[in-house]
């Protein structure tokens, strides 16, 4: 009895000091919240906003400010138009989080592609707890410098999130980036949702949003359409959810590409859920290197996808840019699962599997397809290499292909 009596006393004090700490948790957020909002206007640090005067230093300046501050801080870019270049915003923040990145206006990059030393146009890095919204634009008027882009000489990334943890942006648009539009590098608890992403269908290497070492990502709400993949998840990347995402025009949604450097990590739990995919030369793919390095690509689903005039809606692809080198993928791809993708496509062969000889593809699910030819496609099939372990569940159209 008193064994139990002094268990039951332990189990109240125990409990009574969760509620303090809790408390004084709730305490703590709530002086937070009361304290003022400093707010930051570039203008303040003499952004001209005339379109042609680089306003970057303002943008440096008001954000040293605000995260070296005390209070909250809110930096704005207001409406209007800011010519900036190389703009690099660094951390950690003294100021207490979540700090604010308000772009009302529009932000436009210095053209000329030469001078961005680090081939990144707005960079943030080791800043945790930021949020960037606001509904301005970020203008990379990349039209002229798409001319020198090349496969292994990419243009500068519009926008760098990276080595940074708790990161929240919405509700952007980013225009006519002269390389990548956005990559989210080494990095973790990302969210991103309601952007709108936009270049032509013939500018290269315009990816929309690029992944490498991130984790617990969710890409939501947003609508991309571009030269090159809407969305590209490489190297190190785990815990990625993709959803009630637009594609096109582009390169569709992808996995990859995936062992083209010798350092490069395995990658899994990925998943594309709800997605429209619309003119695009790829649908739900996953692309690798010949000779690569020795790694996995696990536990991706591709589900609830519509398809529409699409060339390759459901492909993987392990001779990717390797068609003439002898050598087969290292990647070993496993635990896929195409569900219920649905849609129209414009090539005779929309189920494409074609994995390596030397690490082949095991336990790919198909099910629930619909794919139907248009345009130039009179009919559909399937093709396959080196799958093993493909598992068919309710219809699928055109009939799944045998190894």
């Amino acid at each position: 009895m008193a064994n139990s009596l002094h268990m039951m006393g332990s189990l109240v004090l125990g409990i009574s000091c969760l509620i303090i700490i809790n408390a004084i948790a709730a305490a703590g957020e709530q002086r937070r919240l009361l304290q003022t909002e400093t707010v930051y206007d570039i203008t303040k640090y003499g952004a001209k906003g005339d379109g042609s005067t680089d306003d970057a230093m303002s943008l440096i300046q008001a954000w040293r400010a605000g995260c070296d501050g005390s209070a909250p801080a809110k930096i704005v870019v207001p409406p209007g138009k800011f010519m900036m270049g190389e703009v690099v915003l660094t951390g950690p923040c003294k100021a207490p989080p979540p700090v604010l990145i308000d772009i009302q206006g529009t932000i436009l990059a210095n053209p000329d592609p030469s001078s961005y030393s680090n081939m990144m146009w707005i960079l943030i890095e080791h800043v945790n707890n930021v949020k960037i919204s606001g509904g301005g634009t970020l203008d990379a008027q990349g039209t002229n410098a798409w001319k020198y882009a090349k496969e292994d000489q990419h243009m500068p990334v519009s926008f760098t999130f990276q080595s940074s943890l708790n990161g929240d942006i919405s509700n952007l648009k980013f225009l006519n980036a002269m390389g990548f539009h956005s990559k989210l590098i080494d990095s973790e608890n990302i969210k991103v949702t309601k952007m709108t992403i936009t270049a032509p269908e013939e500018s290269p290497n315009t990816d929309g949003i690029h992944l490498s070492n991130a984790t617990n990502v969710e890409i939501t709400d947003t609508v991309i359409g571009t030269g090159d993949d809407c969305i590209s998840i490489g190297t190190g990347s785990k815990n990625i959810l993709v959803k009630n995402v637009k594609c096109g025009p582009g390169h569709g949604l992808a996995v990859g590409s995936l062992g083209k450097r010798p350092d490069e990590l395995s990658v899994g739990n990925i998943t594309f859920s709800g997605c429209t995919v619309t003119g695009t030369t790829n649908g739900a793919r996953i692309k690798s290197y010949h000779k690569s390095p020795v790694l996995t690509a696990t536990n991706i689903v591709f589900e609830d996808l519509t398809m529409d005039n699409v060339k390759n809606p459901i492909i993987i692809d392990q001779h990717y840019f390797s068609k003439t080198t002898p050598e087969q993928s290292n990647v070993k791809i496993s635990d896929v699962h195409f569900r219920r993708i649905k849609g129209t496509t414009i090539s005779e062969i929309p189920i494409m599997l074609n994995c390596s000889l030397k690490v082949p593809c095991e336990n790919i699910e198909l099910a629930d397809i619909d794919l139907k030819p248009v345009g130039p496609a009179k009919s559909v099939a399937s093709a396959c290499q080196a799958a093993v372990g493909i598992k068919v569940s309710g219809t699928v159209n055109p009939p799944p292909p045998k190894c």
